[in-house]
């Protein structure tokens, strides 16, 4: 007999079976999108970054061991939409002269579930030798990833050159020049990218310009480099556009929005979401044990408006940032200093009429821009400052100059090396005018020959450059991305 009781523990036992036989519901696990980045690797700490597909947790761990046997554990930040959903966690306390393994996940904070593990390393200061690579220029002049020709092979040729530290030049975007499907050569050949809507235009939008960074990590041979060697990096203009200044309303009819510092903030944000960068101006100093320092200027938001460069006044660097240069190099304590400056002072660079860099193609005393390093030398050689080189990119050629005041039309300042490489993945092009305000002789140069320009990656011309530090010596090499050296020079210490 059906029983209201009856009805009731039927109901209940028909219930409990379906909860049994129903699958439980389980939500996809967090992922990291783009690989990991560890950077500005020095003075006992270390940055690490990652990216989750999801607002999470970052956690990373590390250990001197790759088992992970006694792992640290750092709670980083919880990443969200208006970061970009990526993280960057501080390591602390770290001991000098060890490879340091990491991994990276994400937890979910108010639901089960956590990313797989990332894994990555970096070395952390030697007090006898290390190896600096460094280049700049990725994805410029419209030339992607193009996966007949094998994506970012330079990168590939980086990593295998195992360098301890990257100092990346600047342009690690091109925010102005669209990534198109296909893009047809002088000779008809034919250079076809991934594309996708985003990146086959000019970059606006705060996430025109995070879509490009994407962009670059999505190859494979970036992912795979970034995870082993650390990175110091820094920008230039194509991050944002072409020769820009601060103050600048862009001629530009391909752009809605012209404010050049409304851009520039976009692209500055969004560099800073991308590359493990210390927070605060891009202008800082690497301390990278006894060997090393790694001085790295910002030569983009101090500027005056580009014109003829011949005056009385001019500014690239900014008169608080000349101060702060000089005053770095003056105090570093490291038997070595790297500047990393994201343009060469021994060449002109034409922005139509206009110079786009320190030189100003006048051979004499330093006017416009020209007079702001001039002091900066003039006080290292006043402070006896020794052991210094300059290492740029971003003019898409490899040189190495080397610059004596008595070929100069300044002279109060000791001889010093400047280094050019580039470009990683853009058109090569040739040099503008030497410079000679500074005394440089070029002992080597390699760009494409005369009456040609914008040669594509496949071409041969792309380059990077290692230092191998050592306590008596700086072994430069300009090499292809064909792992060959083009040159090499050993530059003495001096006592």
């Amino acid at each position: 007999m059906l029983t209201r009781r009856n009805f009731v523990a039927g109901s209940l036992a028909s219930l409990a079976g379906a909860c049994v036989r129903a699958p439980a519901v389980r939500l996809p696990l967090p992922q990291i999108t783009h690989g990991v980045q560890s950077g500005d690797v020095g003075g006992g700490g270390a940055l690490v970054w990652a990216r989750c597909d999801e607002p999470a947790r970052m956690i990373v761990e590390w250990d001197t061991t790759a088992r992970f046997a006694q792992p640290r554990r750092v709670r980083g930040p919880l990443v969200a939409p208006a970061g970009d959903l990526a993280g960057v966690a501080a390591l602390t306390a770290l001991p000098d002269g060890q490879t340091i393994s990491y991994r990276v996940r994400f937890e979910r904070e108010a639901a089960r579930g956590a990313s797989p593990w990332v894994t990555g390393r970096f070395a952390t200061p030697r007090a006898d030798r290390l190896r600096v690579a460094w280049t700049g220029d990725t994805c410029g002049q419209g030339y992607g990833r193009n996966p007949d020709w094998g994506g970012l092979r330079g990168f590939a040729a980086l990593r295998a050159a195992e360098p301890s530290l990257f100092i990346n030049s600047g342009d690690l975007i091109y925010g102005d020049n669209p990534i198109l499907p296909e893009q047809a050569m002088p000779d008809g050949r034919i250079w076809r990218n991934v594309s996708n809507p985003t990146v086959a235009r000019v970059a606006e939008s705060l996430d025109d310009f995070r879509a490009r960074f994407a962009y670059n990590f999505e190859d494979d041979h970036l992912r795979a480099f970034a995870a082993e060697v650390p990175v110091i990096a820094q920008w230039d203009d194509h991050e944002t556009h072409n020769n820009w200044w601060p103050g600048q309303r862009l001629d530009d009819d391909r752009y809605t929005e012209r404010s050049i510092d409304t851009l520039a903030g976009r692209a500055r944000q969004a560099a800073f979401e991308w590359y493990p960068i210390t927070r605060g101006p891009v202008n800082r100093v690497i301390h990278h044990g006894p060997l090393l320092d790694v001085i790295v200027v910002d030569c983009r938001p101090f500027r005056t408006p580009n014109d003829a460069n011949r005056g009385a006044t001019g500014a690239m660097l900014g008169a608080a940032q000349a101060a702060w240069l000089r005053d770095a190099l003056i105090g570093s304590r490291a038997r070595w200093k790297i500047v990393a400056i994201d343009q060469p002072f021994t060449i002109a660079i034409a922005d139509g009429d206009a110079q786009e860099g320190f030189a100003n193609a006048d051979d004499g005393p330093p006017l416009g821009r020209e007079r702001e390093l001039a002091g900066v030398l003039a006080a290292l050689r006043a402070a006896r400052v020794k052991n210094v080189v300059w290492v740029t990119a971003d003019v898409h050629f490899a040189a190495a100059h080397r610059c004596d005041p008595a070929r100069a039309g300044f002279t109060d300042f000791d001889p010093c090396w400047q280094f050019i490489a580039g470009p990683i993945h853009a058109g090569t092009f040739r040099s503008g005018p030497l410079d000679r305000t500074f005394g440089p002789e070029v002992a080597f140069e390699w760009m494409p020959a005369p009456d040609t320009n914008n040669l594509p990656p496949w071409d041969g011309l792309q380059s990077f450059g290692t230092i191998d530090v050592t306590r008596d010596a700086l072994g430069v090499a300009l090499v292809g991305i064909d792992g060959v050296a083009r040159y090499e020079v050993d530059v003495p210490w001096i006592g």
